[in-house]
């Protein structure tokens, strides 16, 4: 009897993962490196490289041209940033987006738009926000025999 799937060294789709890291710590790129890695291991998907854009300028850099080569490479599924921010400013990343999108890959974001900050966590670094209810609370369970 063949082995089910799970049971198999099954690899998934191909991504590639793009950071725009001008002036980040090591720790910082590390983190955002895991973070990326975490969510292809959470995604099933096969990260293959690592593309890492340390300039400003006009937008064309080598990590881009490089990312926009393995794009072109069969069974290539997408492209992972930890946030669009990552593809640069605003006028820049639109036409990088676009780019991608016309080679057919995806585009994936690790923290998708949106998504600014973790749960509980307020713009001035203060605990959750106080939840007001309207209405009666619910009415507690009886413990009653039938």
């Amino acid at each position: 009897m063949e082995p089910l799937t799970e049971h198999r060294g099954v690899s998934g789709p191909v991504v590639y993962g793009y950071l725009r890291l001008v002036r980040v710590s090591p720790a910082r790129q590390m983190a955002l490196n895991e973070a990326l890695a975490e969510y292809c291991r959470q995604h099933e998907l096969t990260l293959s490289g690592v593309f890492t854009e340390r300039e400003t300028g006009s937008g064309q850099s080598a990590a881009f041209t490089g990312l926009m080569d393995v794009l072109e490479v069969p069974d290539t599924y997408g492209v992972v940033l930890p946030a669009a921010s990552h593809l640069g400013p605003r006028d820049i990343a639109a036409l990088r987006q676009a780019r991608i999108t016309e080679t057919g890959a995806r585009l994936l974001l690790v923290r998708g738009p949106g998504r600014r900050r973790p749960a509980g966590h307020g713009a001035a670094g203060q605990g959750p926000a106080l939840v007001r209810r309207f209405g009666p609370a619910p009415t507690p369970a009886l413990d009653t025999e039938i």
